[in-house]
């Protein structure tokens, strides 16, 4: 028997919104994407260099630039675009772009999320200005984008993919991070109702719920042996989660394979939370 192989991705265009870090869910998502046979619109806020990471100024990062040379390399066409997902304008804008350029748009990926910061505390000491920021970003652009996107889709008439990028703290509801929890379990409620709104026109909505993923958004946890006794501890599998862990899911959920599967929210997070 041969090697198993996903199918249904050559030539389709997909955008990934929040695609610019390099060590982030984002990026791979967008190259797997592209290993997979599709043309690439990544989306990222422009960040100024003096932003950038202390690893990325060192690697000389162009933010999306950079990740579209990988899609490039790949023998794929890439397309990236600075946006505001939280700007139904910019969102109406940014479609409008893709089918213009393209001539079409088959996949859509909302992984765009708020930088983790002054949300992460309780309620009763949570700024008002915070909680926007998050709720504006998380769910609201992920409504945005998911409004407008899945309308081209339907016009099209070729049905589609959307992935939404939650976590699994829109499942679990730690406390001290009720923006951030709320956003996600509200992107998990705005899957399965639009999933089933879609359906008849063939467009698929799904939800991925990462766990800890080592990513540019941890770093102010910190590494090493708190770190490590941490995993070891909550994790079963034994290892934080890569980005190619959810761009390997995201790849099978828009494939042929996935193609009977939507209104879900799937954990990828070695085993860390069992809420469904």
């Amino acid at each position: 028997m041969g090697d198993f192989v996903l199918t249904g991705l050559e030539g389709k265009v997909a955008v990934v919104t929040g695609a610019g870090r390099m060590r982030s869910i984002g990026r791979p998502i967008a190259v797997e994407l592209a290993r997979a046979g599709c043309d690439v619109v990544l989306t990222g806020t422009g960040r100024s260099p003096d932003r950038y990471p202390e690893d990325e100024k060192a690697a000389g990062w162009r933010d999306i630039a950079s990740v579209a040379a990988e899609v490039e390399a790949l023998g794929r066409r890439a397309l990236p675009i600075v946006s505001d997902i939280s700007d139904i304008a910019a969102v109406e804008a940014l479609a409008d772009e893709v089918v213009e350029r393209f001539g079409r748009v088959d996949i859509v990926v909302n992984n765009a999320g708020a930088a983790r910061g002054e949300d992460r505390r309780p309620v009763v000491d949570l700024e008002v200005e915070a909680w926007n920021t998050v709720m504006n970003v998380n769910l609201t652009g992920t409504f945005f984008m998911s409004k407008v996107f899945g309308r081209k889709l339907i016009e099209a008439g070729n049905g589609g993919s959307i992935v939404n990028i939650s976590s699994i703290a829109g499942k679990a509801l730690p406390a001290n991070t009720s923006a951030y929890a709320a956003s996600k379990a509200g992107i998990q409620a705005l899957t399965a109702s639009m999933a089933q709104e879609v359906g008849t026109h063939g467009v698929r909505v799904n939800a991925i719920c990462p766990g800890v993923i080592d990513t540019f958004r941890l770093d102010d946890v910190g590494r090493g042996a708190a770190w490590d006794n941490w995993i070891r501890t909550e994790i079963p599998l034994g290892r934080a989660g890569r980005g190619e862990d959810i761009a390997y899911m995201t790849v099978f959920l828009c494939s042929d394979q996935g193609a009977w599967i939507t209104g879900q929210a799937y954990n990828v997070d070695g085993g860390h939370v069992v809420e469904h």
